[in-house]
């Protein structure tokens, strides 16, 4: 049967996929729009198999988060190149899948790509933009916290980072006003493995311990002086790596807990740190 224009048109803006393969597709099924998108998935899974071999670094990384702040998700889906990253239709895509887990909150990766999302599975939306782009496309990973304190979240400019971070201390989150996002960006951008310096495995600080002990006998320095250098340095490691004992980036005069307290004084909480999650396509968190 003739295969129109306005049908090959139609099956594209269903699909995504382009317009020959939407042609060629529309042929196969004698015109039969149903059986055509069948054929244009499976092409998909096709090209997506001859493309396992490709390295899939770029992407986009997105957050979503409830009304009430108890409950945020964040995911990660990469792409080949950059120029798909910085794709409305690929971004898009992304926000909604942080959406759908937020609201769903799926047990495993198979239950997402199961999952539907307007009408469609979550698999099918890879695989339509993969016929589109003819880039490997896959979701590395995804998360959600829940909690009876609050979240919240930051994604950094060109949504390659993004952290959520949970709180407690305090039954009015709005009190807080910037620092929920403050300290996300703080994880951000200086990246600590912990939250506090009791998190960090003992066999983490043996082997700092280790390391340092060596420096001090490498630098010829006394062995009266080496318990006092070794502390002085174990606490040069707490201030980089756990994020209570670092610096805050917007006043270089206080620590992150000294930035927490004065907050809670001020509006009668206890303010604490529970956890964060980072992820910046390929890096998560340690805590």
């Amino acid at each position: 049967m003739a295969i129109s224009a306005l049908d090959v048109k139609s099956l594209r803006d269903r699909t995504g996929a382009g317009m020959a393969d939407c042609k060629k597709a529309l042929d196969e099924s004698n015109g039969d729009m149903d059986v055509a998108i069948e054929i244009l998935r499976k092409k998909g899974a096709a090209t997506a198999a001859k493309r396992a071999d490709k390295a899939a670094n770029e992407g986009v990384v997105a957050t979503a988060i409830s009304d009430d702040h108890h409950r945020a998700a964040i995911v990660e889906v990469n792409c080949e190149t950059d120029f798909v990253a910085r794709n409305e239709e690929f971004s898009t895509f992304t926000r909604k899948l942080a959406q759908y887990v937020l609201d769903t909150k799926p047990a495993s990766m198979d239950d997402l790509l199961a999952g539907e999302i307007d009408g469609k599975t979550v698999q099918t939306w890879l695989n339509e933009l993969l016929g589109k782009f003819s880039e490997r496309i896959e979701i590395k990973r995804f998360s959600v916290l829940t909690t009876d304190g609050f979240v919240s979240d930051y994604v950094h400019n060109g949504d390659k980072l993004g952290v959520l971070i949970e709180m407690s201390g305090t039954e009015d989150a709005s009190k807080t006003g910037t620092l929920p996002r403050d300290l996300a960006m703080q994880v951000a951008a200086m990246n600590p493995a912990y939250v506090r310096r009791e998190d960090v495995p003992e066999d983490v600080l043996a082997k700092e311990k280790e390391i340092y002990m060596e420096q001090v006998i490498n630098e010829g320095k006394k062995p009266e002086f080496a318990e006092k250098i070794i502390t002085g340095r174990l606490e040069k490691f707490f201030a980089d790596a756990c994020l209570l004992e670092q610096t805050f980036v917007k006043d270089s005069t206080k620590q992150i807990r000294e930035v927490l307290a004065d907050v809670s004084k001020e509006i009668g909480g206890d303010l604490t740190v529970v956890r964060f999650l980072r992820y910046n396509l390929g890096e998560a968190s340690k805590n």
